[in-house]
């Protein structure tokens, strides 16, 4: 007789990726032979720039295929922290600077080595969907901000009226994923001081963190002052920056103590990134010329993106979508279609899929039910042919009390 599988009481809690299940449905949509235009995972369409290829291949010649230290090779953290000097005048030590196996392997390090079973984690709505699911990893109360009053950019004030004596830790995403707007660089700094009297560290997701569009400029806590950057863990990323989500590289920014802890989780789980892969980040980032002009090529493309898809998704009947400052999602408001038809953002995003054959994600995932997410990620062609198809099904703007 068979018998249920005891699944840990921390993994049995967390719930499964909203983004990936989506993908997962265009994905068998795709094999049973239907046209799909997917635009649910924020994975760049670009290819890893070829300079970046050549130091990798370099690496293996080089014989680069053995264990590297768990916080990285030097010449890894060293070629972080001398970028960040170059790019934003920040000043840190390589010793503050820990390789990680992507940026979503990064903030797993920085919440577990922080958060205790009961700690307050305070998450800004709407969140991507991992951040949450860490809080529930890790033991620790879950406590959203909500933010739509404020047009989905978190303010100082919010955050200090949802700090408590059990508050341990904020996360904060920007650009963020999944709306597209920026918080400005003297908010984050208010926020940053706001929960630094507190004795709040402040966890910053950065992966979109060059993705940002004029006026916005791209902007890292890694800048602040030690005192206050002494409160403050970056996570940073090479997979959206540099089209390189199959490589597995990120890192961490941290105080001295808050990173020796995260080498030390390291060194009992993934051990480090591949050795390689590191290799070719140093060199890349050692030729900062080269690195930013191949990520103002892809951000030029993701202008002429948003360009089109914002007017033309404001253009369907019920659908309400603000510009983004960043990254490259489009946040669409679908509540006016809800109603005897569609009761839920989920019921027209299923509406989608079985009708339009387009797919996105459901709102409710990010905290935000009653709106979609779209990747534009994706070619302008997939981007216009969705609208077609969306134009067409959406036509008739009474759909919502139909």
């Amino acid at each position: 007789m068979s018998h249920p599988f005891p699944v840990s009481k921390n993994v049995s809690a967390m719930k499964a990726s909203s983004t990936l299940k989506a993908a997962q449905a265009a994905a068998t949509l795709r094999e049973q032979g239907h046209d799909v235009v997917d635009l649910t995972v924020g994975e760049p369409d670009f290819e890893t720039p070829a300079f970046i290829k050549e130091y990798a291949v370099e690496g293996l010649q080089k014989g680069l295929t053995k264990y590297t230290p768990s916080s990285g090779f030097n010449s890894f953290r060293e070629a972080v922290a001398s970028f960040y000097q170059h790019r934003f005048g920040a000043e840190f030590s390589p010793v503050e600077v820990a390789a990680a196996c992507g940026g979503k392997q990064a903030l797993f390090n920085a919440a577990c080595t922080i958060l205790d079973p009961g700690d307050d984690l305070l998450i800004p709505k709407p969140y991507w969907v991992t951040f949450p699911e860490i809080g529930t990893f890790c033991r620790a109360n879950n406590v959203f901000i909500e933010t739509e009053r404020s047009d989905f950019v978190l303010t100082a004030d919010e955050v200090a009226r949802s700090i408590t004596d059990k508050t341990k830790l904020l996360i904060l995403n920007s650009p963020n994923n999944p709306t597209g707007r920026v918080i400005p660089p003297a908010e984050m700094l208010k926020i940053v001081e706001v929960c630094a009297e507190r004795n709040v560290y402040v966890l910053t997701d950065e992966c979109y963190l060059f993705f940002t569009y004029d006026p916005a400029e791209p902007f890292s806590l890694a800048v602040l002052p030690p005192e206050l950057r002494s409160y403050v863990c970056v996570a940073g990323s090479f997979s959206k920056t540099y089209a390189m989500t199959g490589w597995r590289i990120g890192y961490t920014i941290a105080n001295e103590e808050w990173t020796k802890a995260m080498v030390k989780l390291q060194s009992h789980s993934a051990t480090h990134p591949t050795s390689f892969v590191q290799y070719a980040c140093a060199k890349a980032l050692n030729d900062p010329e080269a690195s930013i002009a191949a990520v103002n090529s892809m951000l030029d493309e993701y202008k002429r993106r948003r360009e089109f898809l914002i007017p033309a998704l404001n253009s369907i009947p019920g659908f309400k979508c603000a510009i983004p400052e960043g990254a490259f999602y489009a946040f669409v408001d679908v509540r006016d279609l809800l109603g005897e038809k569609y009761k839920t953002s989920a019921d027209v995003a299923d509406a989608m899929l079985s009708e339009a054959f387009t797919v996105v994600t459901d709102g409710a995932g990010f905290g935000a039910e009653g709106f979609l997410r779209f990747s534009y990620a994706t070619s302008l062609e997939n981007l216009h042919r969705a609208i077609d198809r969306l134009g067409s099904l959406f036509a008739d703007s009474s759909v919502g009390a139909a």
